[in-house]
Protein backbone atom coordinates (compact mmCIF):
# COMPACT_ATOMS: atom_id res chain seq x y z
CA UNK A 1 0.00 0.00 0.00
CA UNK A 2 2.99 2.37 0.53
CA UNK A 3 3.81 2.04 -3.27
CA UNK A 4 -0.25 3.26 -3.78
CA UNK A 5 0.36 6.27 -1.59
CA UNK A 6 3.31 7.67 -3.48
CA UNK A 7 1.62 6.93 -7.22
CA UNK A 8 -1.22 9.19 -5.45
CA UNK A 9 0.61 11.75 -4.36
CA UNK A 10 2.86 12.34 -7.27
CA UNK A 11 -0.57 12.08 -9.10
CA UNK A 12 -1.98 15.27 -7.10
CA UNK A 13 1.78 16.88 -7.55
CA UNK A 14 0.85 16.89 -11.27
CA UNK A 15 -2.39 18.19 -11.03
CA UNK A 16 -1.59 21.07 -8.86
CA UNK A 17 1.34 22.08 -11.53
CA UNK A 18 -1.46 21.68 -14.00
CA UNK A 19 -4.06 23.66 -11.92
CA UNK A 20 -2.41 26.70 -10.70
CA UNK A 21 -1.94 30.16 -12.64
CA UNK A 22 -4.27 29.33 -14.88
CA UNK A 23 -5.86 32.45 -15.48
CA UNK A 24 -4.88 35.95 -13.76
CA UNK A 25 -7.54 35.24 -11.03
CA UNK A 26 -6.57 31.75 -9.57
CA UNK A 27 -9.75 30.95 -8.86
CA UNK A 28 -11.39 31.45 -11.69
CA UNK A 29 -12.92 28.13 -12.50
CA UNK A 30 -12.40 27.00 -8.99
CA UNK A 31 -15.50 25.61 -7.63
CA UNK A 32 -16.52 23.60 -4.74
CA UNK A 33 -19.33 20.71 -5.13
CA UNK A 34 -21.48 18.58 -2.73
CA UNK A 35 -23.58 15.94 -3.02
CA UNK A 36 -25.55 14.30 -0.93
CA UNK A 37 -26.39 10.20 -1.98
CA UNK A 38 -27.88 7.42 -0.68
CA UNK A 39 -28.15 3.90 -2.06
CA UNK A 40 -27.55 0.52 -0.97
CA UNK A 41 -25.21 -2.62 -1.13
CA UNK A 42 -24.84 -4.83 -3.87
CA UNK A 43 -24.35 -8.37 -3.61
CA UNK A 44 -21.58 -8.94 -6.43
CA UNK A 45 -20.75 -12.71 -5.82
CA UNK A 46 -22.24 -15.34 -3.72
CA UNK A 47 -19.89 -15.52 -1.57
CA UNK A 48 -20.40 -11.98 0.02
CA UNK A 49 -22.38 -13.62 3.26
CA UNK A 50 -22.71 -9.87 4.96
CA UNK A 51 -26.52 -8.90 6.24
CA UNK A 52 -27.78 -5.91 3.29
CA UNK A 53 -28.78 -3.24 4.56
CA UNK A 54 -32.07 -1.62 3.93
CA UNK A 55 -29.89 1.68 2.64
CA UNK A 56 -26.45 3.23 2.80
CA UNK A 57 -26.28 7.09 2.93
CA UNK A 58 -23.09 9.81 2.57
CA UNK A 59 -21.79 12.90 1.48
CA UNK A 60 -19.22 13.73 -1.29
CA UNK A 61 -17.18 17.05 -1.85
CA UNK A 62 -15.32 17.80 -4.49
CA UNK A 63 -12.85 20.56 -4.98
CA UNK A 64 -12.88 21.38 -8.97
CA UNK A 65 -10.92 23.53 -11.59
CA UNK A 66 -12.12 23.80 -15.05
CA UNK A 67 -9.24 23.72 -17.21
CA UNK A 68 -9.03 26.25 -20.28
CA UNK A 69 -6.57 25.56 -22.24
CA UNK A 70 -3.23 26.14 -21.02
CA UNK A 71 -1.89 22.62 -21.91
CA UNK A 72 -2.94 21.63 -25.70
CA UNK A 73 -4.37 18.13 -23.70
CA UNK A 74 -7.18 20.44 -22.11
CA UNK A 75 -8.34 21.36 -25.62
CA UNK A 76 -8.43 17.89 -27.06
CA UNK A 77 -10.26 16.65 -24.54
CA UNK A 78 -12.80 19.27 -24.97
CA UNK A 79 -12.19 20.96 -21.48
CA UNK A 80 -12.42 18.89 -18.70
CA UNK A 81 -12.72 19.48 -15.19
CA UNK A 82 -10.28 18.06 -12.59
CA UNK A 83 -11.12 17.75 -8.91
CA UNK A 84 -10.03 16.12 -5.58
CA UNK A 85 -13.21 14.69 -3.59
CA UNK A 86 -13.65 13.63 -0.24
CA UNK A 87 -16.68 11.47 0.47
CA UNK A 88 -17.90 10.26 3.69
CA UNK A 89 -20.14 6.94 3.55
CA UNK A 90 -22.32 4.87 6.31
CA UNK A 91 -22.86 1.76 5.02
CA UNK A 92 -25.68 1.34 7.03
CA UNK A 93 -25.04 -1.39 9.66
CA UNK A 94 -21.88 0.26 11.70
CA UNK A 95 -21.36 -2.90 13.70
CA UNK A 96 -20.21 -5.09 10.44
CA UNK A 97 -19.55 -2.38 7.79
CA UNK A 98 -18.13 0.60 9.85
CA UNK A 99 -17.82 4.20 7.59
CA UNK A 100 -15.73 4.85 5.30
CA UNK A 101 -13.62 8.22 4.39
CA UNK A 102 -12.19 8.49 1.16
CA UNK A 103 -9.58 10.84 -0.30
CA UNK A 104 -9.63 10.79 -4.20
CA UNK A 105 -8.63 12.54 -7.51
CA UNK A 106 -11.05 12.60 -10.38
CA UNK A 107 -12.20 14.15 -13.60
CA UNK A 108 -15.23 14.87 -15.40
CA UNK A 109 -16.36 14.72 -18.63
CA UNK A 110 -18.64 16.59 -20.69
CA UNK A 111 -20.69 14.23 -22.97
CA UNK A 112 -23.43 16.31 -24.31
CA UNK A 113 -24.67 20.22 -24.07
CA UNK A 114 -27.44 22.21 -24.58
CA UNK A 115 -27.93 25.32 -23.41
CA UNK A 116 -27.51 25.41 -19.94
CA UNK A 117 -28.48 21.53 -19.57
CA UNK A 118 -24.67 19.28 -19.26
CA UNK A 119 -24.13 15.60 -19.22
CA UNK A 120 -21.08 14.61 -17.63
CA UNK A 121 -19.29 11.62 -16.05
CA UNK A 122 -17.24 11.85 -13.46
CA UNK A 123 -14.45 8.88 -12.55
CA UNK A 124 -11.87 8.79 -9.81
CA UNK A 125 -9.75 6.50 -7.90
CA UNK A 126 -7.99 6.97 -4.20
CA UNK A 127 -7.71 6.01 -1.02
CA UNK A 128 -10.43 4.98 1.77
CA UNK A 129 -10.01 4.51 5.29
CA UNK A 130 -13.00 1.96 6.80
CA UNK A 131 -13.65 2.04 10.59
CA UNK A 132 -14.25 -1.80 10.46
CA UNK A 133 -12.46 -5.03 9.38
CA UNK A 134 -12.58 -8.81 10.08
CA UNK A 135 -11.14 -9.28 13.25
CA UNK A 136 -10.83 -12.39 15.49
CA UNK A 137 -9.79 -9.88 18.02
CA UNK A 138 -11.52 -7.34 20.15
CA UNK A 139 -13.36 -5.35 18.63
CA UNK A 140 -14.61 -8.95 17.09
CA UNK A 141 -16.23 -8.81 13.60
CA UNK A 142 -15.66 -11.93 12.00
CA UNK A 143 -18.84 -11.36 9.74
CA UNK A 144 -17.12 -8.88 7.50
CA UNK A 145 -16.10 -11.42 5.18
CA UNK A 146 -15.56 -8.07 2.89
CA UNK A 147 -12.96 -6.46 4.04
CA UNK A 148 -9.78 -6.92 5.54
CA UNK A 149 -7.62 -3.44 6.13
CA UNK A 150 -8.43 -0.68 7.06
CA UNK A 151 -6.61 0.95 4.50
CA UNK A 152 -8.13 0.72 0.71
CA UNK A 153 -8.51 1.17 -2.58
CA UNK A 154 -11.66 3.65 -3.17
CA UNK A 155 -12.90 3.64 -6.45
CA UNK A 156 -16.11 6.12 -7.69
CA UNK A 157 -17.95 7.05 -11.12
CA UNK A 158 -20.76 9.54 -10.92
CA UNK A 159 -23.10 10.40 -14.37
CA UNK A 160 -24.90 13.33 -13.53
CA UNK A 161 -27.69 16.09 -15.36
CA UNK A 162 -26.80 19.59 -14.58
CA UNK A 163 -28.44 22.53 -14.58
CA UNK A 164 -26.23 26.37 -15.23
CA UNK A 165 -28.54 28.26 -12.77
CA UNK A 166 -25.51 31.59 -13.15
CA UNK A 167 -21.82 32.00 -13.30
CA UNK A 168 -21.84 31.39 -9.54
CA UNK A 169 -24.16 28.42 -9.02
CA UNK A 170 -24.95 24.89 -10.65
CA UNK A 171 -27.10 21.83 -9.64
CA UNK A 172 -27.24 18.32 -10.14
CA UNK A 173 -28.20 15.29 -10.02
CA UNK A 174 -27.48 12.02 -10.90
CA UNK A 175 -26.33 7.96 -10.07
CA UNK A 176 -23.27 7.07 -8.42
CA UNK A 177 -21.44 3.78 -8.39
CA UNK A 178 -18.61 3.17 -5.61
CA UNK A 179 -16.17 0.02 -4.87
CA UNK A 180 -13.82 -0.33 -1.89
CA UNK A 181 -11.22 -3.31 -1.76
CA UNK A 182 -7.41 -3.86 -0.75
CA UNK A 183 -7.10 -5.99 -3.71
CA UNK A 184 -6.36 -8.99 -1.77
CA UNK A 185 -3.31 -6.93 -0.01
CA UNK A 186 -5.61 -8.69 3.79
CA UNK A 187 -8.02 -11.70 3.52
CA UNK A 188 -10.89 -11.66 3.30
CA UNK A 189 -11.54 -9.45 0.91
CA UNK A 190 -14.61 -9.63 -1.40
CA UNK A 191 -14.81 -5.62 -1.19
CA UNK A 192 -18.24 -3.58 -0.88
CA UNK A 193 -20.01 -2.03 -4.38
CA UNK A 194 -22.49 0.61 -3.32
CA UNK A 195 -24.64 1.57 -6.11
CA UNK A 196 -27.23 4.89 -5.43
CA UNK A 197 -28.34 7.99 -6.89
CA UNK A 198 -27.33 11.63 -5.35
CA UNK A 199 -28.59 15.28 -5.65
CA UNK A 200 -26.34 18.53 -4.98
CA UNK A 201 -25.06 22.26 -5.67
CA UNK A 202 -21.96 23.48 -6.47
CA UNK A 203 -20.80 27.14 -6.38
CA UNK A 204 -17.99 29.03 -8.22
CA UNK A 205 -16.28 31.91 -5.91
CA UNK A 206 -15.24 33.68 -9.10
CA UNK A 207 -16.57 32.52 -11.94
CA UNK A 208 -18.21 29.14 -13.90
CA UNK A 209 -16.51 29.98 -16.97
CA UNK A 210 -13.02 30.94 -17.02
CA UNK A 211 -11.76 32.54 -20.64
CA UNK A 212 -10.41 29.83 -22.71
CA UNK A 213 -6.97 29.58 -25.17
CA UNK A 214 -8.26 28.10 -29.04
CA UNK A 215 -5.53 27.31 -30.55
CA UNK A 216 -5.29 25.40 -33.85
CA UNK A 217 -3.73 22.12 -32.85
CA UNK A 218 -1.39 20.06 -35.34
CA UNK A 219 -2.89 16.65 -35.20
CA UNK A 220 0.12 13.71 -33.36
CA UNK A 221 1.76 11.28 -35.40
CA UNK A 222 -0.69 7.72 -35.21
CA UNK A 223 2.72 6.43 -34.44
CA UNK A 224 3.36 2.81 -33.15
CA UNK A 225 5.73 1.88 -29.88
CA UNK A 226 6.76 -1.46 -28.31
CA UNK A 227 6.35 -0.71 -25.05
CA UNK A 228 7.33 -3.17 -21.72
CA UNK A 229 7.10 -2.58 -18.27
CA UNK A 230 8.02 -4.90 -14.72
CA UNK A 231 5.39 -4.56 -11.61
CA UNK A 232 4.99 -5.71 -8.31
CA UNK A 233 2.39 -6.67 -6.34
CA UNK A 234 1.55 -8.54 -3.22
CA UNK A 235 -1.18 -10.55 -1.78
CA UNK A 236 -2.37 -12.45 1.68
CA UNK A 237 -2.89 -16.06 2.26
CA UNK A 238 -6.00 -17.52 1.93
CA UNK A 239 -6.30 -17.23 5.19
CA UNK A 240 -7.75 -14.61 7.10
CA UNK A 241 -4.77 -12.25 8.21
CA UNK A 242 -2.55 -14.71 7.05
CA UNK A 243 0.74 -13.70 5.84
CA UNK A 244 1.32 -11.40 2.77
CA UNK A 245 3.60 -12.91 -0.43
CA UNK A 246 4.86 -10.96 -3.42
CA UNK A 247 4.10 -11.58 -7.08
CA UNK A 248 6.01 -10.41 -10.10
CA UNK A 249 4.26 -9.22 -13.40
CA UNK A 250 5.99 -8.44 -16.94
CA UNK A 251 3.84 -7.49 -19.84
CA UNK A 252 4.75 -6.46 -23.03
CA UNK A 253 2.59 -4.54 -26.04
CA UNK A 254 2.55 -2.66 -29.26
CA UNK A 255 0.36 0.42 -29.12
CA UNK A 256 -0.79 2.94 -31.94
CA UNK A 257 -1.52 6.64 -30.54
CA UNK A 258 -5.26 7.61 -32.57
CA UNK A 259 -6.91 11.04 -33.00
CA UNK A 260 -4.23 12.46 -30.89
CA UNK A 261 -5.47 11.52 -27.79
CA UNK A 262 -5.70 8.07 -27.22
CA UNK A 263 -3.59 4.46 -27.76
CA UNK A 264 -4.86 1.41 -28.67
CA UNK A 265 -2.73 -1.66 -27.53
CA UNK A 266 -2.28 -5.22 -27.33
CA UNK A 267 0.02 -7.53 -26.03
CA UNK A 268 0.65 -10.48 -23.52
CA UNK A 269 0.97 -10.53 -19.59
CA UNK A 270 3.18 -13.35 -17.16
CA UNK A 271 2.73 -13.35 -13.61
CA UNK A 272 4.35 -15.09 -11.15
CA UNK A 273 2.25 -15.63 -8.09
CA UNK A 274 4.39 -17.19 -5.03
CA UNK A 275 1.02 -17.45 -2.85
CA UNK A 276 0.09 -19.73 -4.91
CA UNK A 277 3.52 -21.86 -4.85
CA UNK A 278 3.79 -21.36 -0.96
CA UNK A 279 0.21 -23.17 -0.97
CA UNK A 280 0.80 -26.25 -3.26
CA UNK A 281 4.14 -27.20 -1.48
CA UNK A 282 2.52 -27.09 1.93
CA UNK A 283 -0.60 -28.65 0.71
CA UNK A 284 0.74 -31.22 -2.10
CA UNK A 285 -2.17 -30.84 -4.64
CA UNK A 286 0.16 -31.50 -7.50
CA UNK A 287 3.36 -33.76 -7.80
CA UNK A 288 6.80 -32.01 -6.12
CA UNK A 289 8.64 -30.48 -8.73
CA UNK A 290 5.53 -28.91 -10.63
CA UNK A 291 4.62 -26.32 -8.06
CA UNK A 292 6.01 -23.61 -9.99
CA UNK A 293 4.22 -24.51 -13.41
CA UNK A 294 1.56 -24.31 -11.78
CA UNK A 295 1.75 -20.78 -10.20
CA UNK A 296 1.91 -18.61 -12.98
CA UNK A 297 -0.15 -17.35 -15.19
CA UNK A 298 0.11 -16.02 -19.06
CA UNK A 299 -2.50 -13.90 -20.88
CA UNK A 300 -3.17 -12.06 -24.13
CA UNK A 301 -4.94 -8.56 -23.67
CA UNK A 302 -5.97 -5.21 -25.32
CA UNK A 303 -7.23 -2.47 -24.03
CA UNK A 304 -7.23 2.10 -24.45
CA UNK A 305 -4.81 4.44 -22.89
CA UNK A 306 -6.59 8.07 -22.85
CA UNK A 307 -4.18 10.62 -22.42
CA UNK A 308 -4.30 13.34 -20.46
CA UNK A 309 -1.02 14.98 -20.55
CA UNK A 310 1.40 13.48 -18.87
CA UNK A 311 -1.10 10.92 -17.25
CA UNK A 312 -2.52 7.90 -19.01
CA UNK A 313 -5.52 6.38 -18.05
CA UNK A 314 -5.77 2.50 -18.67
CA UNK A 315 -8.93 0.12 -19.52
CA UNK A 316 -7.73 -3.11 -20.25
CA UNK A 317 -9.10 -6.74 -20.43
CA UNK A 318 -6.78 -9.96 -20.69
CA UNK A 319 -7.92 -13.96 -22.05
CA UNK A 320 -5.43 -16.34 -19.99
CA UNK A 321 -3.58 -18.93 -22.16
CA UNK A 322 -2.49 -20.71 -19.02
CA UNK A 323 -3.67 -20.80 -15.07
CA UNK A 324 -2.60 -21.31 -12.37
CA UNK A 325 -3.74 -23.72 -10.03
CA UNK A 326 -5.85 -21.30 -8.02
CA UNK A 327 -8.27 -19.43 -11.19
CA UNK A 328 -10.95 -17.13 -10.86
CA UNK A 329 -12.01 -17.43 -14.70
CA UNK A 330 -10.78 -16.89 -17.87
CA UNK A 331 -10.99 -13.37 -18.12
CA UNK A 332 -9.53 -10.61 -16.31
CA UNK A 333 -9.57 -6.88 -16.23
CA UNK A 334 -7.27 -3.94 -15.45
CA UNK A 335 -8.27 -0.62 -14.56
CA UNK A 336 -5.10 1.78 -14.01
CA UNK A 337 -2.68 4.59 -15.40
CA UNK A 338 0.81 5.69 -16.32
CA UNK A 339 2.57 9.02 -14.99
CA UNK A 340 5.01 9.94 -17.59
CA UNK A 341 8.32 10.91 -16.55
CA UNK A 342 9.46 11.32 -20.33
CA UNK A 343 7.46 11.30 -23.29
CA UNK A 344 9.00 12.41 -26.20
CA UNK A 345 8.09 12.18 -30.09
CA UNK A 346 12.00 11.02 -31.36
CA UNK A 347 14.39 9.12 -30.04
CA UNK A 348 15.42 5.17 -29.21
CA UNK A 349 13.72 5.78 -25.73
CA UNK A 350 10.31 7.67 -26.10
CA UNK A 351 8.63 6.90 -22.88
CA UNK A 352 9.49 6.04 -19.30
CA UNK A 353 6.45 6.03 -16.77
CA UNK A 354 5.71 4.59 -13.46
CA UNK A 355 2.40 2.57 -13.65
CA UNK A 356 -0.34 1.06 -11.19
CA UNK A 357 -3.30 -0.90 -12.11
CA UNK A 358 -6.11 -2.64 -9.95
CA UNK A 359 -6.68 -6.21 -11.26
CA UNK A 360 -10.27 -7.20 -11.37
CA UNK A 361 -12.09 -10.76 -12.41
CA UNK A 362 -15.85 -8.61 -12.64
CA UNK A 363 -16.51 -6.87 -9.53
CA UNK A 364 -13.73 -8.77 -7.75
CA UNK A 365 -10.73 -7.30 -6.75
CA UNK A 366 -7.03 -10.23 -7.61
CA UNK A 367 -4.39 -7.78 -6.94
CA UNK A 368 -3.07 -4.09 -6.75
CA UNK A 369 0.50 -3.80 -9.21
CA UNK A 370 2.71 -0.88 -9.19
CA UNK A 371 5.74 -0.80 -11.00
CA UNK A 372 7.36 1.03 -14.44
CA UNK A 373 7.77 0.88 -18.23
CA UNK A 374 9.83 2.00 -21.17
CA UNK A 375 8.37 2.86 -24.63
CA UNK A 376 10.93 2.29 -27.76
Amino acid sequence: MRYYLSTLIIVLLLLGFDLYGQNTNPLDGFGIEANAFQGQVVKHTKKFELPIPDFSIGLDVNLQWKTYGKKEWHQRRRYPILGLGFTYTNYGDDSIYGRCFSLYPNITIPLLTLGKLEWTIRIGDGIGYVTRRYSRFNPFDTINNAIGSHINDYGSFMMDFRYHVNRHWEVQAGVNFSHISDASYHQPNLGINLLGEHIGIKYFPVSANPTRIHRTLTPLKNRYLFEGRFTMAFNGANAPLGPIYPIYLVSGQVSKRWISKNKVFAGLDYSYHTNIESFLRNEAFVPVGQEYANSYKTAVFAGNEFLLGRVGVILQVGYYLHQAFQTQGKVYQKLGGNLYLLHKEKGPIKEFFLCGFLKTHLSVAELAEFGLGMGF
